[in-house]
C-alpha cells in the first residue's frame, strides 16, 4: 500500500512505514512530503488491527532535514501565516505522540533537523550503527532554531545542559555519540537488528506515553503533563537559573547580538520549559517565526548554505571540459605556504613533489606535515599506519628534475616578479605535456607573471589562504590567455584536496587581497582621524569581525602590506599621499613590522609571561585622540562600506564573475560577517537605495572613497539589487 511518497507495510499487527521522497536528492521535510507522512499516520492511526508504527526510510539518509527552499520561499510572509505554517507540523508531531499506539523510528542514517524531530516525536529511537550517519539539530548555523518542537523535547530528554551545544552550536554527532548523549535510545548493528529491537520495543510497550505526558484519569487520553520534571533540574532550580544565564552570556560574547537565533533558542529553553509541552511548542513556534523572517537566516541560508553547496559542485568549471586527471603535483617552495599546500594534496592521496633551494630547506617544509599528522595521532583521528602513508606521498627534492611529468606545478616562493619567472622558467620544462603551471600569489597580475612561460594558455593563479590546512577557500585567477582547460584543472584539483573554489577573472590584488586591504585601510584611516584605537578594535569585532583592522595589519606584517603598496604606488594605481601606504612604510621604517617582530600596533609580551598582547603605547604620540568621537555605528559603516564599495567596484571591472563568488569569497577569506551574507549580499541587505544615501552622506563626511559609482546610482533608480 502506498500514500504518496511514504510506503505501508503492515505484518503481525505492525506498520512499518517507508519514506521516499523521490523527487528529491534526499528525504526532506516540505510541503509535499509533510502532508504525506500525515496521511500515511492517520492511515494506521484508524487501523484497528494495527498495534504499533515503525517509522524508517527507504533511502540511505533517514530524513535529512526540512527543505530549505520552503524556507527562503517563505521568508517575508506575514508572522501569523508562518506561524499556521509550523504549527501544522507540530501538530502532526504531538499526534504522533498522543495516538495512543506506539511509534519507533527506526533510524537507518543521517538524521539532521526537522528529521530529527521527527523521532523525537516517536516513543522510542533505534539507530544503525553507521559511522558516516549524523545526528543533530544544525539549525542555529543557518540562522533558524528547531521549528519542530526540538527545543522542547530534547531538553525534556536528556536535560538542559546536555542540549546546549547540541541546541546552540548545531552540534552532529554520530549515532554511538548520540546513544551516549541519549538522543538515540539503542544502536543495531544491521537493518534486521534494527528492525527486530524496533518490534520487541513495540511488543513490550503497547501503550506508549511519552515522559512530558499522562493518561487522563477520566477520559484515558494521553495528555501533557503539567510540573513535568526536567532531567537534571528545571529552569528555576539553582542549577538551572545558573545554566541559563551562564548559556546567554556566553552565547551574547560570542554572537555580539548578531545572530538572533541562538539567543531566541535560550528563551524557547527558558520560557518553554516553565509551562506544559504544548503550551512550549507553541511558545518555540513564535520564536521559529522571528528567526524564519529574519535577513540573517535568508543570508545564511542563501550564501553559506546553497551557494556553498553550488560552488563546491563546479559551478565555476568550464562545461565543454571532460574532467582532467591529477595524480602528482609539484610545489616550488617549501615555506609556510608551500608545507601547506603539500599537507593538504598529500592527503587526498596526491603525490607531491616538494622542491627548495635546498634538500634541507625541503625537509623542513615536510616537517609541517609531520607535525600536522602527529597531533592526528595523538588526538585519535589517525592510525600512525595512514600518517606514514601520507608522508610517503611527499618527496622532498632541491633539483627541477625531480619534477618531471608532474600534472600540475604550483608556484609558492616570494612575492618577487622576476624570481617567479626565474623558477617558472626553468620548472616548465619538466611539466607533463599537458600538465598545468599555477602561480599561490596573492597580489600579482597573472598575466603578466604567465609571460614567464612557454604555454601562458595554461597558465593560472591559485591563491591559498594562511594556514592552508584550516582555511577552507581557494581564490582561482584566471589571466588573459587562460584556458578553459587550465581552469578546469585548476578546479578539478581544489575538489580533489576538498576545499571551495571562488573564479575571478585578473587584476592586480584580484578580488580577496584588495577588498580586505580596505579593511585595513579604512582602520588606519580611522586611527589617523584621532579615532580611539580601542574603540577601532573592539566595534570591528562587535560587528562580528575574528579581529579588528590593527590586529589584523599586524597578522599580515606591515612590511608586507608597506612592499606591496610601494609596488602601486610605483605601477601608478596608488596616491603616495595613501594613508594605509604612508603608515606602513613609517612602521616598517621604524622597525615595527608586526606580530613576527612582536612590535606592530600591537606590543607582544613573552609567551612564557601569559600575558596577552596589548595596543602599543606610542600610538598615542603618533595619533592624538581627537576631542570628538565618533559613534560606534559611524565606524561600523565606514569600516563596512569601504569593503563593499570596494567588492562592487570588482564586480563592475569584471574581476567578480558572479555576485555568490564575492559573498562567499568575502566570508571565507578574510571573514566578513556570514549573517549579512557577503560583501553584495550587504547591499540587498540595507537595500539599494539606503546604501546609495548613505555612500553619499559618507563620501561627503569623509572623502570621495566612499562616493557610490554610476553604476550603483542607476540600480537603486531602478529599485535592483544584486539578486
Amino acid at each position: 500500500m502506498t500514500t504518496q511518497m511514504i510506503t505501508i507495510n503492515i505484518q503481525n499487527n505492525i506498520a512499518v512505514l517507508g519514506i521516499n521522497i523521490a523527487n528529491q536528492p534526499m528525504n526532506v521535510l516540505n510541503n509535499e512530503s509533510i502532508p504525506a507522512l500525515s496521511e500515511a499516520l492517520e492511515k494506521v492511526y484508524t487501523n484497528p488491527d494495527v498495534k504499533g508504527i515503525i517509522l524508517t526510510s527507504e533511502r540511505p539518509e533517514f530524513i535529512a532535514g526540512a527543505d530549505l527552499k520552503m524556507i527562503l520561499q517563505n521568508n517575508g510572509r506575514a508572522p501569523e501565516e508562518l506561524f499556521k505554517l509550523s504549527m501544522s507540523l507540530n501538530t502532526i508531531f504531538r499526534k504522533m505522540e498522543t495516538n495512543g499506539k506506539p511509534i519507533v523510528a527506526a533510524m537507518n542514517g543521517t538524521a539532521l533537523g526537522g528529521g530529527y524531530e521527527v523521532c523525537l516525536a516517536c516513543h522510542h529511537r533505534v539507530a544503525l550503527n553507521n559511522p558516516k550517519s549524523i545526528i543533530g539539530l544544525p539549525e542555529v548555523t543557518i540562522g533558524l532554531l528547531p521549528g519542530g518542537g526540538g527545543t522542547q523535547r530534547l531538553p525534556r530528554m536528556i536535560g538542559m545542559e546536555a542540549a546546549a551545544p547540541l541546541l546552540l552550536e548545531g552540534k552532529r554527532v554520530s549515532p554511538k555519540d548520540a546513544l551516549a548523549f541519549g538522543m538515540v535510545d539503542q544502536l543495531a548493528d544491521s537493518p534486521e537488528e534494527m528492525f527486530q529491537k524496533a518490534v520487541e520495543w513495540i511488543e513490550a510497550h503497547p501503550i506508549a506515553v511519552q515522559p512530558w505526558d499522562e493518561v487522563d484519569k477520566k477520559t484515558g487520553k494521553i495528555k501533557a503533563r503539567e510540573n513535568f520534571k526536567v532531567p537534571g533540574g528545571n529552569v528555576l532550580t539553582p542549577k538551572g537559573v545558573q545554566l541559563m544565564m551562564g548559556g546567554t552570556a556566553m552565547t551574547l560574547a560570542k554572537t555580539q547580538g548578531n545572530y538572533p537565533a541562538p539567543i531566541e533558542i535560550m528563551s524557547c529553553v527558558y520560557e518553554g520549559l516553565l509551562v506544559n509541552i504544548d503550551r512550549g511548542i507553541v511558545i518555540e513556534a513564535r520564536h521559529f517565526v522571528k528567526v524564519a523572517n529574519s535577513s540573517v537566516a535568508k543570508n545564511l541560508i542563501r550564501t553559506t548554505f546553497f551557494g556553498l553547496n553550488e560552488v563546491n559542485k563546479g559551478a565555476g568549471r568550464p562545461k565543454n571540459v571532460p574532467v582532467t586527471q591529477i595524480n602528482s603535483i609539484g610545489i616550488l617552495g617549501a615555506g609556510m605556504m608551500g608545507a601547506g599546500i603539500a599537507y593538504v594534496s598529500a592527503q587526498a592521496g596526491l603525490k607531491v613533489v616538494l622542491k627548495d633551494t635546498s634538500l634541507e630547506n625541503a625537509e623542513k617544509g615536510k616537517d609541517y606535515s609531520r607535525k600536522l599528522l602527529q597531533k592526528g595521532i595523538e588526538r585519535g583521528k589517525m592510525t600512525a599506519e595512514k600518517a606514514e602513508q601520507i608522508l610517503a606521498l611527499i618527496q622532498t627534492t632541491d633539483i627541477y628534475e625531480s619534477l618531471q611529468d608532474v600534472d600540475l606545478i604550483i608556484e609558492a616562493v616570494f612575492e618577487n616578479p622576476s624570481l617567479k619567472a626565474n623558477v617558472t622558467q626553468e620548472a616548465e620544462k619538466f611539466l607533463r605535456e599537458d600538465g598545468v603551471f599555477a602561480s599561490n600569489t596573492s597580489t600579482l597580475p597573472i598575466t603578466e607573471l604567465a609571460k614567464a612561460t612557454q604555454k601562458q594558455e595554461n597558465f593560472i593563479g591559485i591563491h591559498f589562504f594562511s594556514p592552508v590546512d584550516k582555511m577552507q577557500l581557494v581564490e582561482i585567477i584566471v589571466g588573459k590567455q587562460t584556458s578553459d582547460y587550465a581552469l578546469a584543472m585548476a578546479m578539478d584539483y581544489v575538489k580533489k584536496i576538498r576545499k571551495t573554489p571562488i573564479v575571478v577573472n585578473d587584476s592586480r590584488g584580484f578580488y580577496t587581497s584588495r577588498v580586505f586591504s580596505t579593511y585595513t585601510s579604512e582602520g588606519l584611516e580611522l586611527l589617523k582621524d584621532g579615532v580611539n584605537p580601542v574603540v577601532i578594535e573592539n566595534v570591528a569585532k562587535q560587528m562580528g569581525f575574528p579581529v579588528g583592522p590593527l590586529a589584523v595589519s599586524d597578522e599580515v606584517a606591515l612590511d608586507l602590506a608597506y612592499k606591496i603598496s610601494h609596488e602601486s604606488v610605483q605601477a601608478g594605481v596608488l596616491s603616495p599621499d595613501d594613508t594605509a601606504y604612508q603608515i606602513s612604510k613609517q612602521f616598517t621604517e621604524m622597525g615595527r613590522l608586526g606580530k613576527k617582530a612582536k612590535a606592530g600596533f600591537y606590543e607582544y609580551p613573552d609567551p612564557t609571561t601569559g600575558k596577552k598582547k596589548y595596543l602599543w603605547e606610542g600610538l598615542s604620540q603618533l595619533f592624538p585622540l581627537n576631542s570628538i568621537q565618533p559613534s560606534a555605528e559611524d565606524i561600523k559603516q565606514r569600516l563596512f562600506y569601504r569593503q563593499v564599495l570596494e567588492t562592487v567596484k570588482c564586480f563592475e571591472e569584471g574581476v567578480l564573475r558572479t555576485p555568490l563568488d564575492a559573498d562567499l569569497g568575502s566570508i571565507f577569506a578574510w571573514g566578513f560577517p556570514a549573517y549579512l551574507g557577503g560583501t553584495l549580499s550587504f547591499v540587498d541587505t540595507v537595500g539599494i537605495v539606503d546604501f546609495v544615501k548613505e555612500c553619499d552622506r559618507l563620501a561627503d563626511t569623509y572623502g570621495d572613497r566612499f562616493r557610490p559609482t554610476t553604476q550603483l546610482r542607476e540600480m537603486a533608480e531602478a529599485n535592483k539589487g544584486f539578486y
